[in-house]
């Protein structure tokens, strides 16, 4: 055999023990131990050794194509759609997408290939591990839910960013629950909990970042909090607190890490979807109606995992109980003309049994996810309101005493003018 020859070192290796064997310094038997092949093998390997010489020891599908690469035509396809309605697509979801939509059955490997050596770079890059101590999930479906929101430019680059709410079950990895919204706030998770209830139940516990509709981040204290020594919750917190949901604070975004992780999935795989489904804005009503009765289903058959033991912890609630727990709650008193004012908004009270009014009692005015209001005192519905658009509680900064200072300043937060429920006077009876 002329020209050159390219042995690979297994190859060489045989070569070696060839000489030895053809030269008498070393038995076949010794040289088929060391090879590590059988008797008859070596006396195959020893025949093309002497009949063809090293060029007899060379795999011989060397420089050949393989009878199963792709094709060239098939590689066009690959990168012609790559390019085109699929290029949004990460390595493994165009994958998946060639074999659901294109009838194209190729494993993801060989499409990576494909796309490397054409030059098309991966959409996302890979960071070098950190190592952290992982934290076991669940055992039980329900026992723990991980929300978030994720401000992105969900909806293409030439239209502003939204928020994206989704929750996340700490065992399974199941998408619970996920709504578009304009921002991350109190009332939005209100929703996205009211969505997660309806579609499951409520969960024992949420992990959470320390986001002001969450936590209170302020370190100002009313009097009537240091009265009670401990501080009022935001409005999410006290809803938290009625359903009997504990709440937990992460120290860090690694902590939540599967919330994270669900995010960065939805990142590559909800807007190659609606890009493919033609759903270009979040005003249309098709977005929010198709992420659940659509894609959450589709996300949840391909990621979500058995959790740790059979069984769940979700707690079925009625409609109207989540109807009445999901509100924004305020303290107010009622007026000597048995009016609640709230920010400009007046609500008749009309007279209780046998007459009876309410002038200068302490009542709790909620405003529900659907714009109405309606007034409680003692855990029982006095009056109802028309529906207003929501408003997001802000913080107000009050002085005691009219002093000025630093220091003699609390916030709290209201609407408008009025201070929200504390955990005592805000908590009623869900089943009324």
């Amino acid at each position: 055999m002329e020209g050159t020859i390219i042995l690979s070192r297994k190859e060489a290796r045989r070569v070696r023990v060839m000489e030895q064997i053809v030269l008498g310094s070393m038995s076949l038997a010794e040289g088929c131990h060391l090879l590590g092949v059988s008797y008859r093998q070596g006396k195959r390997i020893r025949k093309r050794y002497i009949s063809d010489g090293v060029g007899g020891l060379a795999h011989k599908g060397r420089g050949k194509s393989s009878s199963k690469a792709v094709s060239a035509s098939l590689r066009e396809t690959v990168l012609s759609l790559k390019s085109g309605v699929y290029a949004i697509h990460n390595d493994t979801h165009f994958t998946e997408a060639l074999a659901e939509r294109e009838d194209i059955n190729l494993s993801r490997e060989t499409v990576r290939q494909i796309l490397r050596g054409a030059g098309v770079a991966a959409k996302r890059g890979r960071k070098a591990p950190q190592h952290r101590k992982r934290r076991e999930r669940r055992p039980v479906e329900g026992m723990m839910a991980q929300w978030d929101g994720s401000p992105h430019r969900w909806f293409g680059d030439d239209l502003p960013p939204c928020c994206l709410m989704a929750a996340v079950d700490d065992a399974t990895g199941k998408l619970l629950g996920a709504l578009f919204v304009q921002s991350e706030s109190s009332e939005s998770y209100l929703r996205l909990l009211a969505m997660v209830a309806r579609r499951h139940g409520v969960p024992v516990s949420v992990y959470h970042d320390r986001h002001s509709s969450l936590v209170r981040n302020d370190p100002y204290w009313s009097i009537e909090e240091e009265l009670a020594g401990s501080r009022y919750p935001t409005h999410v917190g006290r809803v938290l607190a009625e359903l009997g949901i504990e709440s937990i604070q992460a120290g860090s975004p690694q902590a939540k890490g599967r919330i994270e992780r669900a995010f960065g999935v939805l990142q590559d795989r909800l807007i190659a979807e609606m890009t493919l489904e033609g759903i270009k804005e979040m005003e249309m009503k098709s977005a929010n109606e198709w992420l659940e009765k659509v894609f959450i289903a589709r996300h949840n058959a391909r990621f979500a995992k058995p959790g740790p033991k059979e069984g769940s912890a979700f707690r079925k609630v009625g409609a109207q109980e989540m109807y009445n727990a999901m509100v924004f709650a305020y303290e107010a008193v009622v007026g000597s003309d048995n009016c609640v004012r709230l920010g400009g908004m007046m609500i008749d009270i009309p007279a209780g049994k046998g007459g009876r009014g309410y002038a200068k009692s302490r009542v709790s005015v909620r405003q529900h996810l659907d714009g109405k209001w309606s007034v409680w005192k003692d855990g029982v519905k006095i009056a109802t309101g028309k529906a207003t658009a929501m408003r997001e509680p802000v913080r107000q900064w009050k002085r005691r005493n009219g002093k000025s200072d630093t220091k003699s300043r609390e916030t709290i937060q209201v609407y408008i003018a009025s201070k929200p429920a504390s955990p005592e006077k805000g908590t009623f009876s869900l089943c009324r």
